[in-house]
């Protein structure tokens, strides 16, 4: 093997001319003290909030507080392994976390770390976990509906792409339930979907993973968890971590469903890290910034204009309150900050009405404008009619002698709530959300008990999906109910009426 030195002194002579020396600065500080998930650090004059900052072990931290003389960082990993004198350094960067395709599918912790034991993440690009919220100009109006599956939410409280839809119950009312149905129902669409679990328990979190794959939702799925046993710093950045993960597709053009489970957990841990950094408490001893806290957060929840790609970000945040306490500080704030709310009330819940959601509370800001004309048809009165039969229920359970017409409307409200139960992991689709409706508002299920208005309801919609495919498909593609597909559904739910047998 002959050298050619010619070649060798030409590369050497080039490798000199391109060359450029470079000095890499680190500002260097020292820990002064350290505990429960925070260190204060002296000699960080220059840092930012919200710097990144590395210690000597490798573990990361975030720049909390700007003090005088110090520097209150929080530890996003094991404190334990941190020490009093050790070495702290700037890195001049904001926190970020690695985003893209390649964490489609996967279980991740707050800072991208891979959780499922798949292995390593190759992630293209990263992107900041704090970012400003699109503006006015950036934004269009909601209008185009997010199916959740669930006939109780698309009926009466719709949800739209770019909405911000707040969930809200006690603890055991189906609040996860709903969110997790929402998910499934986006199997098969163009819906890129994360899960952000804060302060959950970790069976909580593994059943929610184990209920996606088992139908298939994880294929179009992120999980960020941070279970209740990982430390404050990372239960308080995660759902800032989901919600990066989803702008990321959003600014590609993509349509992002997050939810937060839950912010109740979040403020708690932001709370506490408020606390022991000696930021003065406010009402239920939360800091005063807590507000902004949430708002900063759903804020980035948009549906962008077309110049910017019309990509979208739905949130349907998820509030625990205690013993039914909606006005209590957090429930109240994150309300004000949302689009409308669903609230889970625990009587229903042990009712059997399932999902238990409040039809008077529950409520959404952007109404029939995230709806199908089909369904915006179809359930236009439904609200109002089972808040009055709600009332008259009262009446109805006292003994009260109603009038034919009244006793008419209340059997009908009874088969209207059993027609809006609907069994978990069990989504439906629009136009079969449309007939079961339709079927119930016009009074084609009168005649059907109570008790078997559910069969009914399975019954009806196996006979359209076997014997009027060619209907339903149509109602698939239209999105609408016209004057001539509305007699043909009359003519099937007479059909329909004429074959069914009670039981």
């Amino acid at each position: 093997m002959k050298f050619n030195a010619d070649e060798i002194a030409s590369v050497i002579q080039r490798e000199i001319q391109d060359f450029r020396g470079q000095i890499q600065t680190n500002e260097v500080g020292t820990v002064v003290e350290v505990g429960d998930g925070i260190a204060r650090v002296y000699g960080l004059t220059n840092a930012m909030s919200g710097e990144m900052v590395e210690f000597a072990g490798g573990v990361r931290g975030q720049v909390f507080n700007l003090e005088e003389n110090s520097v209150g960082v929080i530890i996003l990993g094991d404190y334990l392994k941190i020490s009093e004198g050790d070495e702290v350094r700037s890195t001049g960067q904001l926190l970020s976390i690695p985003v893209g395709e390649a964490l489609i599918g996967r279980v991740v912790d707050p800072l991208g770390n891979p959780l499922d034991g798949k292995g390593p993440i190759m992630a293209q690009s990263s992107r900041p976990l704090e970012t400003t919220a699109p503006g006015v100009a950036a934004r269009q109006p909601v209008k185009q509906p997010l199916q959740t599956g669930i006939k109780a939410v698309d009926a009466m409280t719709p949800v739209g792409r770019g909405q911000r839809q707040l969930i809200i119950g006690d603890r055991k009312t189906g609040k996860t339930a709903v969110a997790v149905d929402a998910i499934i129902n986006q199997k098969g669409g163009d819906v890129i979907c994360v899960y952000v679990a804060c302060g959950q328990r970790s069976s909580s979190i593994a059943g929610v993973v184990e209920a996606l794959k088992a139908a298939g939702a994880m294929d179009y799925t992120v999980v960020v968890a941070a279970g209740a046993s990982d430390p404050a710093p990372v239960q308080y950045i995660a759902p800032y971590a989901g919600a990066a993960i989803a702008e990321y597709f959003m600014y590609q053009g993509k349509h992002t469903l997050v939810i937060y489970d839950d912010l109740s957990k979040q403020a708690v841990a932001y709370r506490q890290l408020s606390l022991l950094m000696r930021r003065p408490p406010g009402r239920e001893a939360y800091p005063g910034d807590v507000f902004y806290c949430h708002s900063r957060l759903l804020e980035r929840a948009a549906k962008l204009s077309d110049e910017l790609g019309g990509g979208s970000m739905t949130a349907l945040p998820i509030i625990e309150t205690l013993e039914g306490e909606v006005s209590a500080y957090i429930p109240t704030n994150v309300i004000s900050i949302t689009d409308g709310q669903i609230y889970l009330e625990p009587d229903l819940f042990f009712a059997g009405v399932r999902p238990a959601i409040n039809v008077g509370i529950s409520v959404s800001r952007v109404g029939g404008n995230a709806q199908t004309k089909g369904m915006k048809k179809v359930a236009g009165s439904l609200r109002l009619d089972l808040a009055a039969f709600r009332e008259l229920e009262a009446f109805a359970q006292l003994g009260t002698e109603l009038d034919a017409a009244t006793q008419k409307q209340v059997d009908r409200g009874y088969r209207m709530v059993e027609l809006l139960k609907q069994p978990q992991y069990v989504p439906l689709a629009a136009a079969d959300q449309i007939v079961s409706i339709y079927a119930g508002t016009r009074g084609y299920l009168d005649a059907v008990p109570v008790s078997q208005v559910a069969e009914a309801e399975k019954q009806l919609l196996e006979y359209v999906r076997l014997e009027h495919a060619e209907f339903r498909e149509k109602l698939i593609s239209s999105k609408t109910l016209d004057d001539t597909q509305e007699a043909t559904l009359k003519t099937i739910l007479e059909g329909f009426k004429k074959r069914w047998q009670p039981k």
